[in-house]
């Protein structure tokens, strides 16, 4: 499934909730404003029953109630919105400039995402075209009339062949997804740890406390969010310096985007050449059993007949 859209849908709530805050509207309002303005989506009904929400500070837990059963991507991505929403609450820090930094990194994945998408729309139109081949094949030889699908249905060679075809087609197919899988992006959530702890320290949070803010929003929506501890070396480096550590933070989460964008773009680009490898060992084989093997046999078969 495509996750850009989602992603984009969700950047927009958020920065039009920023605007909002940032000219005096309360919370509950800001998010029915937003219901009442945006017919596209899913953003629609999960901001309806965000603006239900009596309390500032339930409006998190009705985020992530509103994004279950939502696909992964979204779904990850509101919960996003919840535990930002929830860090900056429990921390005091301002809400609008929080939900602003968290629009802008969905931006990025979205664009990311895209970027993607874009780079393996040649590797998936080239599987397709390939697996169509042995079918092809098949259909070649009936047409010029030599028989090949009375050789495949009605004879036990074809039968052999059809069951050596399948399997190999099927392994193709399996192969392919597979390498279709790989290719994507597997952390939907880069950087997200560092834009927590950059919230949160945002409010003027001693960093134990912002650790422990940003660690309890992220297990109480389910999200996985590690940095490979660039957050700390972040922290150290903005203490030995003497620095603002939120921006260290944030410029941390960016390089943390960027890296997962760069990442997700070379693997695309390599999938054009691993998709040879399914090509080489399963299609062409199974072209092979299906269309060339039966027009053999019932070439052969005719020229024995003619002779008798």
């Amino acid at each position: 499934m495509r996750s850009a859209p989602a992603l984009a849908d969700v950047a927009r709530v958020a920065q039009r909730l920023a605007v909002l805050l940032d000219a005096g509207v309360a919370p509950s309002a800001a998010w029915q404003f937003v219901a009442d303005s945006d017919s596209r989506s899913a953003a629609p009904s999960i901001s309806e029953h965000v603006a239900r929400a009596a309390e500032p500070a339930g409006i998190a837990d009705a985020i992530g109630a509103a994004a279950l059963g939502r696909p992964a991507a979204e779904s990850r991505a509101w919960r996003g919105l919840a535990a930002a929403w929830q860090v900056a609450t429990t921390a005091g820090a301002p809400l609008a400039s929080a939900l602003r930094e968290y629009a802008r990194s969905l931006r990025e994945l979205a664009d990311a995402e895209r970027d993607v998408e874009v780079a393996l729309a040649s590797p998936r139109a080239t599987a397709r075209v390939v697996l169509a081949l042995p079918a092809i094949g098949v259909l070649f030889g009936a047409l010029m009339g030599f028989g090949t699908l009375e050789v495949l249905f009605a004879t036990p060679l074809g039968w052999a062949c059809l069951a050596i075809g399948g399997a190999l087609m099927f392994a193709a197919r399996a192969w392919n997804w597979r390498l279709m899988k790989s290719a994507r992006p597997v952390d939907s959530t880069p950087g997200l740890s560092c834009e927590l702890l950059a919230i949160a320290m945002g409010g003027g949070a001693s960093l134990d406390r912002a650790r422990a803010s940003a660690d309890a929003a992220t297990v109480r929506f389910g999200l996985v969010a590690a940095d490979g501890g660039r957050a700390d070396a972040a922290i150290r480096l903005a203490t030995r310096a003497g620095v603002p550590v939120a921006e260290l933070l944030r410029a941390e989460a960016e390089e943390l985007r960027r890296d997962a964008r760069s990442e997700a773009q070379r693997g695309a680009a390599a999938l054009s050449v691993r998709l040879m490898l399914p090509l080489g060992l399963c299609v062409l084989p199974a072209f092979l059993v299906l269309g060339v093997a039966p027009l053999v046999a019932a070439v052969v078969t005719s020229v024995l007949d003619g002779l008798t």
